[in-house]
């Protein structure tokens, strides 16, 4: 079987840009090649056009071509000619796209189209209660309503989504997104810097980084040896216009916990690995997300983890065996939460221990990638 990722990002150095989509779409293609697959990746708004293999699979990069009129139309049909050339030369089965944006509004395909719902726009601003631009609505129900059928990676995403739009139930397929476990492995899960807490995700609004500035200030006043770490990169803030969350949250921080948190930007996927490795307690209190992989990722490196009590968070973990869930406001119960995990190791390795069984079971790609697959085959 033949199949095709369209995406606007991949994790690989000759790819502009790499975050969640990417990474989800690299998990499953590597284990769809080990399988047997063959994969085709399209990586479209790219600085130039390129063929490429990594590691089995056959990245196009397609470069962003500018058009002087309708650029929103004539750019989407310059990406689905791209595409359906190499569709009819390599003779793919089936293509696969994100919701976000609506990339594949008013493109044609020769073969069925699946939407994954990745996170639109209109179901972010639905979670974080802001207006969605209407332009941005039409593309993305223009693109869904072109698709032969949807995957959502919690039912949670999949219900949103599909209350936004007025997808028929019936057309919607949960399968969760997974990791590959050989590389998310922990040998040693009792050595760690201890009273580290780490944050990786974007640093954005909608992940609950100013509720996180609140929850430390609690932490360190209770814990003076309490470290906060934040890993991602650094985005405008939407609601004050201002080019720097980081810079928004730093001043929320109290003259004691600003001297403890290390703010250590983007870094490469194995060192962020390493980061998750090293942290004691690992927090995402997000207020928006489809899934969240660097939770599960935590998780199978025997982390034990705060999480948002949100939706598709109970999709991850089981409150209080193999994680903890409590929502972003909830400050003061989240900051002792963190202080318990902090004061208890035996707990600490209990519920990291239990993390990991949660992936082994849950999360596989291996096991994850045949379900995929035999959803695709039933396509056709």
């Amino acid at each position: 079987m033949k199949i095709g990722f369209i995406t606007p990002e991949y994790p690989h150095e000759k790819i502009a840009h790499a975050a969640g989509i990417g990474t989800s779409i690299k998990n499953l293609a590597m284990a769809l090649v080990k399988k047997g697959v063959a994969v085709y990746v399209f990586v479209y708004n790219q600085k130039a056009s390129e063929v490429f293999n990594d590691k089995g699979v056959e990245i196009h990069s397609i470069a962003k071509k500018k058009f002087s009129y309708l650029g929103w139309y004539f750019s989407r049909k310059y990406v689905q000619n791209q595409i359906n050339k190499i569709v009819s030369e390599k003779q793919i089965a089936i293509l696969e796209a994100p919701d976000w944006t609506g990339i594949t509004a008013f493109m044609r395909f020769k073969v069925p189209l699946v939407i994954r719902f990745h996170g639109s726009d209109a179901y972010f601003c639905k979670l974080e209660g802001r207006q969605q631009k209407f332009k941005n609505f039409v593309f993305e129900k223009q693109a869904l309503r072109n698709a032969d059928a949807y995957l959502a990676p919690t039912n949670f995403a999949g219900e949103e989504t599909r209350e936004i739009f007025g997808i028929k139930s019936s057309k919607i397929n949960t399968v969760s997104n997974g990791v590959l476990l050989s590389d998310f492995t922990n040998e040693s899960p009792e050595i760690y810097i201890k009273n580290t807490i780490l944050y990786v995700g974007t640093i954005i609004r909608k992940k609950g980084v100013f509720e996180l500035a609140k929850i430390f200030n609690k932490v360190a006043e209770q814990n003076p040896e309490a470290q906060l770490v934040l890993i991602g990169s650094d985005s405008a803030d939407i609601k004050t216009g201002q080019k720097s969350t980081y810079n928004l949250i730093d001043k929320l921080f109290s003259a004691e916990a600003k001297n403890r948190v290390k703010y250590l930007g983007k870094l490469p996927y194995n060192d962020v690995q390493q980061q998750i490795k090293q942290a004691h307690v690992c927090v995402f209190p997000s207020f928006a997300e489809t899934l969240g992989m660097v939770t599960i990722e935590a998780m199978a490196l025997q982390k034990p983890v705060v999480n948002t009590s949100i939706g598709w968070a109970q999709e991850l973990i089981d409150d209080g065996k193999n994680g903890f869930l409590i929502h972003p406001t909830e400050t003061n119960l989240y900051a002792e939460k963190i202080l318990e995990l902090l004061h208890n190791e035996d707990l600490c390795r209990s519920i990291g221990a239990k993390s990991r069984v949660k992936v082994v079971e849950t999360f596989d790609i291996d096991k994850i990638a045949d379900i995929n697959l035999n959803y695709y085959k039933s396509l056709l």
